[in-house]
């Protein structure tokens, strides 16, 4: 019988535990990543099927962008059994900390311009733009802090934030590690989003009215977009065939139907996944558009979340590496002559 809930992680020992993740993996993570031997073998990988072994080979040795999870509003499941699937996967744990009092989840009652104001942040330090990932109002916050970006030309601009400070900053611009040129925040994208079992009933239980028409629209401001949802799903409000979502433009949709059995509360808990080694392989070689049986396993509640948001991941991954890549090598062959801004700092494997 597949388990509904998984225990909650100690925080103290999850913060603990990635505290010497982040120190042992500081050398070799920097001095690979600059090698000409890992930028070849990474601009050899298809990001759009990405083995087990190229993530652990080459991938964990190049940064990654840090994944913003943001909780259901009654969060009896929390974001926790995600985040520890990922990790388990091979997804670097210094880019899975979330900002506020949880390391392991973020809440969904949070301001989407501060979001998109951390999204900045991240992404004049780091070179990529954070991952967002919601489950049930999480998804709803990660869909409005897509509209939040796509808004150019807005009169109230969004300021950056600083997560570590917990503050917003005095601009609304920052400086693109990549161009050096200044920019607002209202024209960034985002290479992966995903929102995971969100429903109009709960905006309008919740008076959350202003995102209704727009919950199922998906702007330009993501390159691709995953969307989950359950048939009759009562909490979120969803008959026998969900609304589904639409791009308004170039962003890549792709809307995930669950089978009925699937628990709108228990989503997140996908970390037996990683520990069982049939469910495993079966999440490593998914691809999204290749049809294959399901594995044979004690457990495997969940999996096709787990499958789709890993092959996501990785892509983003893979894409925003290679970006990465090719700006370094152009650095490398014209140094650049403006001065960065103060509060821009130098992207380090212990972050």
């Amino acid at each position: 019988m597949a388990r509904l809930l998984a225990p909650p992680l100690d925080a103290q020992r999850f913060a603990g535990a990635l505290a010497c993740v982040m120190v042992l993996s500081f050398v070799p993570a920097a001095a690979s990543a600059t090698s000409d031997d890992g930028v070849r073998a990474l601009s050899s990988l298809d990001c759009s099927n990405v083995p087990a072994r190229s993530v652990a080979d080459i991938l964990a040795h190049f940064r990654a962008p840090h994944v913003i999870a943001l909780q259901g509003s009654v969060p009896i499941v929390t974001m926790a059994p995600l985040v520890a699937f990922l990790a388990a996967m091979g997804y670097p744990q210094a880019q899975l900390v979330q900002a506020g009092p949880d390391p392991r989840s973020r809440s969904s009652f949070v301001d989407s311009r501060r979001i998109a104001g951390e999204l900045a942040w991240h992404y004049e330090r780091d070179g990529l733009m954070p991952v967002l990932i919601g489950h049930s109002q999480g998804g709803m916050v990660v869909v409005k802090v897509l509209h939040e970006l796509a808004a150019e030309g807005s009169p109230s601009p969004i300021a950056v934030w600083n997560p570590e400070s917990d503050a917003p900053q005095s601009r609304t611009t920052i400086t693109d590690p990549h161009t050096g040129e200044r920019r607002g925040l209202a024209s960034l994208k985002v290479d992966f989003a995903s929102a995971m079992v969100t429903g109009s009933l709960p905006r309008i239980v919740l008076g959350q009215w202003g995102m209704i028409s727009l919950l199922r629209e998906v702007p330009d401001s993501v390159r691709e977009f995953t969307g989950f949802a359950i048939p009759w799903d009562l909490i979120a409000g969803t008959g026998a065939e969900p609304a589904p979502y639409r791009s308004m433009g170039t962003a890549r949709v792709r809307n995930v139907v669950l089978p009925a059995s699937y628990s709108h509360v228990a989503l997140p808990r996908t970390e037996h996944l990683a520990s069982q080694p049939s469910t495993r392989a079966w999440i490593d070689a998914f691809r999204p558009d290749v049809e294959s049986q399901l594995p044979q396993a004690d457990d495997t509640s969940n999996l096709l979340v787990a499958a789709h948001l890993w092959h996501g991941l990785k892509r983003a991954w893979c894409e925003g590496a290679k970006r990465i890549a090719a700006r370094d090598r152009a650095s490398a062959a014209t140094p650049p002559s403006r001065q960065p801004d103060m509060d821009v700092r130098p992207w380090r494997a212990t972050r």
